[in-house]
């Protein structure tokens, strides 16, 4: 099996090559053999730019996977598929469309938070949407993850995102939270969106989805930057019985959880930023 993993857009960037941008949001290139999958498209301009530097062939990708549905995962999907010129399968749960909202009414502050652009705009540029909560099989190694269990008892989600219906603001289940799962010889490689319905929820589905039990590498958002101590506690010692050989956190894990982490795991952590590229 031939694989690169290269992201494209994170809060943060590499020094080199130059020009490289850092932005708030995450879009990653998972180019496994002969089958190219891009997981999120940043928040504006970033992924778009950041593919260009690092000489993405665009119209070689073959589908586009939406962990979910929040700007700063999808408000670069405009730009990506400018660049695409092609229709390209756009894979995403439905409720990625849904009216999304920060919501914290003790700051009196409300903001939308959804995908930035009307549906049929994004058709004309020749996304052709697959809505599923259902895993999809990219390959016969390439899998998304479908609507994710939440069945740990210390991983919730963030009260602050909410859905706005009838003018009024529910809770986000964030059931349109996903991952890609990659299986390979070594154990199972997951690539997170934000995990907002749990890191080890997200990987104990990507075991049952897969039938695989060792999970070899986690890269992406965890979404632990607002983590109590007992879920990151909880999480580390997850992680360690997973048999998880390396840990590139990105985005939503924030700088302080990953600090910890990279002193909980040493070697086998790194910071997993705009233009960090990683093959097995």
């Amino acid at each position: 099996m031939e694989l690169r993993i290269t992201t494209l857009s994170e809060n943060t960037a590499s020094a080199m090559p130059r020009g490289l941008l850092g932005e708030w949001g995450l879009s990653v290139l998972a180019e496994v053999d002969n089958l190219k999958v891009l997981l999120d498209t940043g928040q504006r301009v970033s992924a778009a730019n950041n593919g260009d530097i690092l000489g993405v062939e665009w119209s070689n990708i073959d589908n586009i996977v939406l962990s979910h549905g929040h700007y700063d995962h999808t408000g670069g999907l405009r730009r990506v598929l400018s660049r695409m010129k092609k229709q390209v399968e756009v894979i995403a749960h439905p409720d990625a469309w849904a009216a999304k909202y920060a919501y914290f009414p003790d700051a009196n502050y409300s903001a939308y938070i959804g995908i930035p652009f009307q549906r049929e705009k994004l058709e004309t540029l020749g996304a052709v949407f697959k809505l599923t909560n259902e895993p999809t099989w990219l390959s016969d190694n390439v899998v998304t993850s479908g609507e994710i269990p939440m069945t740990t008892d210390y991983e919730a989600i963030d009260p602050g995102l909410c859905l706005k219906e009838g003018g009024e603001f529910l809770p986000d289940p964030l059931k349109d939270d996903q991952a890609l799962f990659i299986k390979t010889e070594q154990g199972l490689i997951v690539i997170l969106g934000c995990a907002h319905r749990g890191v080890i929820n997200t990987l104990r589905h990507a075991q049952k989805v897969t039938g695989m039990e060792l999970i070899h590498t986690v890269i992406g958002g965890t979404h632990l930057f607002r983590a109590s101590e007992v879920q990151f506690e909880s999480t580390i010692a997850e992680l360690r019985g997973f048999g998880v050989q390396r840990l590139g956190v990105s985005h939503c894990t924030g700088m302080l959880s990953g600090s910890r982490l990279a002193q909980e795991f040493g070697e086998n952590f790194f910071f997993n930023n705009t233009g960090t590229s990683i093959a097995l």
